[in-house]
């Protein structure tokens, strides 16, 4: 069997009040078997850069998936590592492995050593402004049966909170926890853009509600100021979702500072690596909890290493209602807060070609805007301090 075609397929979502978009790639073969991946990060030129990889692979045998691997990633010597090349390396891999799969007529799992649990425990929401919202949401999730959700509470403007937004974060969390119960877990995502001065002191205010863990607390690029967080709280942390390569786990890992680390199969260059940066986290006794907030691809690549890695905590993502619409094949559903284990022979799914032109790439992703400055705080003894 050789490879033919490989081609990224920009794409919209479905059914949601704000626009994101997706890229989705398409790997045919001789032999008529396709595999499907993704490639969602944010940027648009993510779309070029793996079809100018999949020119390094047509007329090769689509089964050699790591000799292909270390191909792709040395291609561009001086450019690798980066948020464009990682993910559209990550795409390509991933339907290699639903083709392989599919040729061998198994799961990808069975591949990675079999599956050792049936069902993938995964979280909802507690997002929402103002308080009476984030309660909302919270509820909205748990009546469904989920038993964790994840929420960020702060309105950012900046690294320095102001006490208003420090006040009614801890608020959101509080009264949230008083209307799931302690029963259901708890994650704070900050997304990374708290000072550590201000991500210490809001984290230890909010512990007395108990969160499960707080995620990227500090931005991600000072790894002396996440273990400065770490070690001063005691909120579990978690961090992750924006290191590209298992090189880049090692000191992370090395620190034994963090609960679990999230790493994102669509980044970190696809579904072998994502098992290899999770069992180098097993060896410090760190969880695992990918990272997924994005398209149908990109959880069905993440369930198939989550039902075979002994240190998998928590899935993100995957219970987006559209999901069904845009593949052809049964999306796992969330039962009792758990997504089964997909079963049928390689990713599980395929992407609707007919769904995907009903859904072009729109104009202006979502990715959630960075607002350096500070908005104007009308209080009377604040007022003059705060810069627009």
């Amino acid at each position: 069997m050789k490879i033919t075609s490989i081609k990224a397929i920009p794409s919209s979502g479905g059914g949601q009040s704000r626009s994101r978009n997706y890229i989705y790639v398409k790997v045919e073969t001789d032999e008529g078997l396709v595999g499907w991946g993704e490639s969602t990060i944010g940027p648009r030129s993510v779309v070029n850069a793996v079809e100018e990889y999949g020119k390094v692979l047509i007329g090769k045998d689509p089964g050699r998936i790591e000799d292909h691997w270390q191909t792709l990633y040395h291609h561009f010597q001086n450019a690798r590592n980066g948020a464009i090349l990682m993910p559209a390396l990550s795409g390509i891999e991933i339907a290699l492995w639903d083709i392989k799969g599919k040729a061998l007529g198994v799961p990808i799992y069975e591949l990675l050593g079999g599956k050792i649990r049936d069902r993938i425990w995964c979280y909802g929401r507690w997002d929402g402004d103002p308080v009476e919202k984030a309660v909302e949401t919270a509820l909205h999730f748990t009546s469904q049966g989920i038993t964790a959700l994840k929420g960020d509470p702060f309105n950012h403007n900046g690294l320095f909170v102001p006490i208003q937004a420090e006040r009614l974060a801890i608020e959101k969390l509080r009264a949230v926890r008083e209307a799931v119960g302690d029963d259901v877990e708890l994650i704070v995502e900050a997304h990374g853009r708290l000072a550590p001065s201000d991500a210490i002191r809001i984290s230890n205010k909010m512990a007395e509600y108990r969160p499960f863990a707080i995620e990227e607390p500090v931005p991600p690029e000072n790894l002396d100021a996440l273990q400065k967080v770490a070690e001063s709280i005691s909120i579990p942390v978690v961090t992750g979702e924006r290191l590209f390569t298992k090189w880049a786990y090692t000191d992370l890992l090395h620190r034994q500072i963090v609960k679990m680390i999230q790493p994102d199969v669509l980044h970190v260059g696809g579904i072998m690596e994502m098992k290899k940066i999770a069992a180098m986290a097993e060896a410090y006794y760190v969880g695992f909890q990918p990272h997924n907030c994005y398209g149908p691809i990109c959880t069905m690549a993440s369930l198939q290493v989550d039902a075979c890695t002994p240190n998998f905590m928590i899935q993100e993502g995957g219970i987006t209602p559209w999901f069904q619409d845009a593949v052809i094949g049964d999306f796992p559903i969330q039962k009792d807060g758990f997504l089964p284990v997909p079963t049928a022979p390689g990713l599980g799914v395929a992407m609707d070609e007919e769904w995907l032109k009903a859904h072009p790439w729109k104009e202006g992703d979502d990715e959630i805007p960075w607002k350096p400055i500070y908005e104007p705080i009308a209080t009377p003894s604040m007022q003059d301090t705060r810069w627009t």
